[in-house]
């Protein structure tokens, strides 16, 4: 697919760059702020092959692509940097309590290894040739030949720990360099022999416990999040003409030591607990654990969990030479794959099988985002298809032992090379079994027809929850027929309420989450927990300011609750030359059966001003 080509093509359909205020995007929307809507050829835009639909949400244009998304934005901005920077997926929304936490913290461990996954898959898949080859006589393990192939392909599994200090230290925020310092410290050769002489050793009277740091993945993880903190801390007394020196010296002195310490045993002991809790199941389940694992990989792998798990796979082959764990990828792969091939079998669209047919042989190729996001989760009953194909095949699986031999990085069927072994039959089998069931149970449950695939992006995402927002500044209700921007005294960007605030503070006026904060820091975007979306703007005009007079207290996706402080403002400096009114825009208002003024007169952050009505509660 020519991105390029396509990207030019709707910048043409929507009346041309200098038509474009702005553009964004979410997750499967391009986002136009037109200058003129009425340029736009909509039946141009639907005519091309990745465009879904179009979309008019207040006096946003909205483009429907889907997952390539990022790509065709990335496309658009390639000839127009300037817009770049109003994609508003660089920042995730972070969240609170127990969910929040494990949500944090698989997203530190996909951002830890995302970026060292090419050289694991490359050089795993080395390894799997060479298992194949020497499963077939081919190659012998006792030839110079095989001994240097085995340094390429194993030597970045040996020293795993500098790749992920090295990745984990960027993601935690420290300097990386000093990362990979700390990891080869743990890895040099004297202290590798010290360790393991079986002798008691101590650093400063404290002792040191035997731990092979070689392979270990979860010791330099915890290492290099600590290693961010003491960082940070020595960084902030240590004089600025000292810092290049005495920062890298005082951190590599404290991290170290309590590496060996505490957080290497720690780290070990917490990393065996959880693989062999893991090991257990796979190893002790047999049909029950493949069923319910295999049924739910997909989930796991929607919700991110799958990267949590990554760790103790390649302890597992590093400690074993198998895992259990990796050949259930291989069948939800398989299973994605079969749900929607059944639907390119059942389907009559057109659109809907070329689509079906394409990203059925993605899956099989060990890509399943294409098919699971953009045919079996928009007509659901594939995905439980999907489901229960993978059921099956986990099933078949662990009852026969499947194992993996080797983390080649791809879960399809350039990945095969990977489960060759005494059960690599068996896999085939499990993996056939996972793509037939899945097809069959898609044909049986099929799809409906009358809702195309365009029709389900543009459905809109009505509230179902009642609402009230409370006022975001200290001042006075203003009618907002009598605000000077046309925009606004219209309600173009959704129902809204204006304030004359007295104080230069914007408070937050509901909990919820930072989608957009402006560069120029005079608006921000929030979207409720109840579904909300809500643009507060500062004065009329303020964006010429270009974030004078602005000091911006939140960033995007941090996440608010009511009452918090949002922005301060210099509001005598910008009252001599703007108007101060303040604006609270309810963006999606067409989700809600009403949105009504409730507040009058003089307010505060806990004076309520806005009720929203869902359709649901008004019946």
């Amino acid at each position: 697919m020519d991105y390029n080509q396509l990207a030019k093509e709707i910048i043409q359909a929507v009346g041309g760059k200098n038509n474009v205020n702005e553009v964004f995007h979410c997750i499967t929307r391009l986002r136009f702020q037109l200058k003129d809507q009425s340029k736009v050829d909509v039946a141009k835009l639907k005519s091309l092959d990745k465009v879904m639909g179009t979309n008019v949400s207040g006096t946003q244009f909205q483009i429907i692509i889907g997952n390539d998304v990022p790509k065709v934005f990335d496309a658009m901005t390639e000839e127009n940097p300037a817009w770049k920077n109003k994609s508003d997926k660089s920042t995730k929304p972070k969240t609170k309590g127990v969910k929040g936490f494990f949500s944090n913290m698989f997203d530190a461990i996909s951002g830890v290894f995302a970026p060292i996954l090419p050289a694991i898959a490359g050089a795993g898949l080395l390894k799997g040739f060479m298992a194949l080859f020497v499963s077939f006589g081919w190659l012998a393990t006792n030839t110079e030949t095989y001994r240097i192939l085995m340094a390429i392909g194993d030597g970045v599994f040996y020293f795993l720990p500098i790749l992920v200090a090295v990745s984990a230290a960027r993601k935690f925020g420290a300097n990386m360099y000093v990362g990979l310092a700390v990891s080869a410290a743990l890895l040099y050769p004297d202290l590798t022999a010290l360790l393991s002489e079986g002798v008691t050793t101590h650093f400063l009277g404290l002792p040191v416990t035997s731990v092979a740091y070689a392979y270990s993945v979860i010791p330099i993880l915890i290492a290099m999040w600590f290693m961010a903190v003491v960082e940070r801390n020595v960084d902030k007394i240590i004089p600025s003409s000292l810092k290049l020196l005495f920062v890298p010296l005082i951190t590599m002195f404290i991290v170290v030591p309590v590496t060996l310490i505490v957080i290497g045993p720690l780290g070990t002991f917490v990393g065996d607990g959880i693989s062999g809790g893991i090991n257990w199941l796979l190893n002790n389940g047999g049909l029950f654990a493949g069923l319910i694992l295999g049924g739910a990989m997909a989930i796991i792998v929607m919700t991110g969990m799958h990267y949590a798990i990554v760790p103790f796979v390649i302890s597992n082959l590093a400690k074993y030479g198998y895992d259990k764990f990796l050949p259930l990828t291989y069948i939800s792969n398989m299973s994605q794959a079969g749900a929607t091939f059944g639907v390119f079998f059942r389907s009559k669209d057109k659109k809907v099988k070329s689509l079906a047919f394409s990203t059925g042989l993605t899956a099989l190729m060990g890509v399943t985002e294409p098919a699971m996001y953009g045919i079996n989760i928009v007509y659901k009953r594939p995905f439980m298809a999907s489901l229960i194909g993978g059921a099956a095949g986990g099933g078949f699986a662990m009852l026969f032992g499947v194992k993996a031999y080797v983390l080649t990085g791809n879960g399809g069927i350039p990945g095969l090379p990977g489960l060759v072994g005494d059960t690599f039959v068996y896999a085939l089998i499990a993996m056939a079994l996972a793509f037939v069931v899945s097809l069959i149970f898609s044909y049986i449950f099929g799809i409906d027809e009358t809702v195309a695939i365009s029709d389900l992006e543009e459905t809109p995402n009505t509230v179902q929850v009642d609402e009230t927002l409370n006022a975001p500044v200290y001042g006075e209700i203003k009618n907002i027929k009598e605000v000077s921007d046309a925009t606004f005294a219209d309600e173009m960007m959704g129902k809204s309420a204006a304030f004359l605030p007295t104080e230069g503070k914007l408070f937050s006026p509901v909990n919820g989450t930072i989608i957009s904060l402006f560069k120029t820091k005079h608006a921000i975007a929030i979207k409720s927990d109840s579904g909300a979306e809500i643009l507060l703007h500062v004065g009329i005009d303020t964006v010429k300011l270009d974030g004078e007079y602005f000091e911006a207290h939140v960033k995007t996706g941090d996440i608010v609750e009511q009452g918090d402080l949002l922005l301060t403002f210099d509001a005598d400096k910008i009252k001599e030359n703007y108007d101060l009114t303040t604006i609270m825009a309810v963006t999606n208002t067409n989700d809600y059966a009403a949105v009504e003024l409730v507040g009058a007169g003089v307010t505060t952050p806990e004076s309520q001003v806005l009720e929203l009505r869902s359709e649901a509660n008004n019946e």
